[in-house]
């Protein structure tokens, strides 16, 4: 019951983990809000999850923006960033600024604009909860991973720090692997599922995880009243391989 009558802001909630999530907590109880780009993206969503749930468009890159929507949002419970274009490996000699720039803007510096206007305005309960969004590349980067993996280690050291500043409001973050999401969309769907099925021959589950069960995660940030600061890694076991 510890979702039940609660709201839940989640900003990228409409695809992907963000989507998985609305789902989850929908289903105990709680009223999600999800946030996208695209009116079009929100729409879906909310075609998806059962009545009540709500949403609303955001630009990442303007707080007037973003501030609109934590006003319509009103009082959160929890709020739930996992943001992110689609990755993109890309090798070191490849990295120019430019690619580094759009990499950073959504998810490290539009998670701390959100965060930023949700804490100015009160928004969320003191007894809540604020989960980020990293990765295992972080602890188990691979070639073409030097701007993921810094990402990773940015997001962790992020959420011990907030989770300091910004107490007695918690504050966690979930580190997928490799998942079937959105996330792939810059590779044909033959790459995806070659990708896929590599990557599940080298892990100990035997298979990749699914947005649904990487959801679960996210609702154990939420739920579980002594966990702060922690990043809860959600990989197969393939930091281990």
């Amino acid at each position: 019951m510890a979702f039940e009558g609660t709201r839940v802001l989640l900003v990228g909630g409409t695809s992907g983990l963000g989507l998985a999530v609305a789902q989850a907590v929908a289903d105990r109880g709680a009223t999600p809000i999800v946030a996208s780009r695209t009116r079009a993206s929100v729409d879906r969503a909310l075609g998806l999850l059962p009545a009540g749930a709500e949403g609303g468009t955001v630009d990442l890159a303007d707080p007037d923006s973003i501030e609109r929507l934590i006003e319509r949002a009103g009082t959160i419970d929890h709020l739930v960033y996992t943001a992110g274009e689609p990755l993109r490996l890309t090798m070191l000699a490849d990295v120019t600024p430019e690619i580094a720039q759009d990499f950073w803007r959504t998810r490290y510096f539009g998670a701390l604009a959100v965060l930023r206007a949700v804490t100015a305005a009160h928004a969320l309960r003191p007894s809540g909860s604020i989960v980020l969004t990293g990765g295992n590349a972080g602890q188990r980067p691979g070639p073409g991973w030097s701007l993921g993996a810094s990402i990773c280690g940015a997001m962790e050291a992020l959420t011990r720090e907030l989770a300091l500043e910004l107490a007695p409001i918690r504050v966690n973050l979930v580190a997928p692997g490799v998942t079937r999401s959105p996330l792939w969309t810059s590779m044909s769907t033959e790459e995806q599922q070659a990708m896929y099925d590599a990557i599940a021959a080298t892990l100990p589950v035997g298979r990749v995880g699914e947005p649904s069960e990487v959801a679960l995660a996210y609702l154990y940030a939420m739920e579980q009243p002594m966990a702060t600061g922690t990043s809860i890694l959600v990989d197969g076991g393939a930091v281990l391989v």
